[in-house]
Order: structure tokens, then sequence, then C-alpha cells
């Protein structure tokens, strides 16, 4: 809320260079910001009673919008990549999709390895359950299990993430 739509009885105002000026009617506080030729913004709301500070508003705006894309720069966003592999995989098989998710791990993705099961296949989910934890064994000096293998319809998900 800028200027006129402050409506509050009472505010503590801060001045245009950070002193405290006290508590003040809204009215008060106006007339001294218009009088700095700035403007009067709520910063805090929900404060007893609510802080106001003189600024000049499109300035303030324009610093916000710049902290905000600044945020949004060092963010890093951190995918899903996902490893299939069939219940009757080779152990060099099963080696090469060990490496591939190192590189995915060490990139700092969290990964979710996966096993389709098909037909008959279905029948003998518990054989794969010891290839998973084998996969996360074999891993575990850069990952940790985030979710541990689940069946979920035809696929054992579990979940990896770097340490």
């Amino acid at each position: 809320m800028i200027n006129e739509q402050i409506r509050d009885r009472e505010i503590r105002l801060i001045g245009a260079n950070g002193e405290q000026l006290g508590i003040m009617s809204a009215y008060e506080a106006q007339k001294i910001a218009d009088e700095a030729g700035l403007d009067l913004v709520k910063i805090a709301p929900m404060a007893t009673p609510p802080v106001c500070k003189i600024i000049d508003y499109g300035k303030y705006k324009y610093e916000q919008v710049r902290k905000e894309k600044e945020a949004r720069k060092k963010q890093k966003i951190v995918e899903v990549k996902e490893i299939r592999m069939s219940p009757n995989i080779d152990t060099n098989d099963l080696n090469t999709k060990i490496s591939a998710t190192r590189k995915f791990l060490e990139k700092g993705n969290k990964v979710k390895v996966s096993i389709r099961f098909r037909g008959r296949e279905m029948t003998h989910t518990a054989q794969s359950r010891p290839m998973m934890d084998d996969f996360a064994t074999q891993l575990s000096d850069i990952a940790v299990v985030e979710k541990p293998p689940k069946m979920e319809g035809r696929f054992m998900t579990m979940f990896l993430a770097a340490k």
C-alpha cells in the first residue's frame, strides 16, 4: 500500500535516511512524505502499529524486481533423471547404468532408478529387489537413497540423491 491507500489510525514511520520518526497518524506521515517529495509505503503491514517508510516508490519496486531476478539466477534447479532397466539385465549393462547414474549424481541431479516388468516377469518381482539394493550400495559413496525400492504398477522405482 502506498500514500493515500494507507488508512491506519497510527503507524510507525521511518524516514528517508532510515531514522525512526516515531508513531503518528497516517495523515501526518503523508504530509511529511509530500514535503520530502517522496512516497509513503507500508513495508510491514502485520506489525503493531504497521511500519511505513518514506521512499521513492518507483525506485523501491525496481530494486525489488532486480533482487528477485538475481535470486532466480543463483537458484539451482534440480532435475530428476531416470534410469530404466529390465529384471534380467546383464552385469556389464548394469555397470553401464551405474556409471551413467554416477555422472547424473555428480552434476547434482536426482536419479529415479526403475525396473519395468513385462508379462510373466511380474510374478518374479521379489528377485529384483536385491538388484536395486546392490545398485544403491555401489553408489553409496556419492549417493543416498531418498526413497527405497517400491512397486508402483509394472515398475519398481527407487530415488537416489547426491550426498
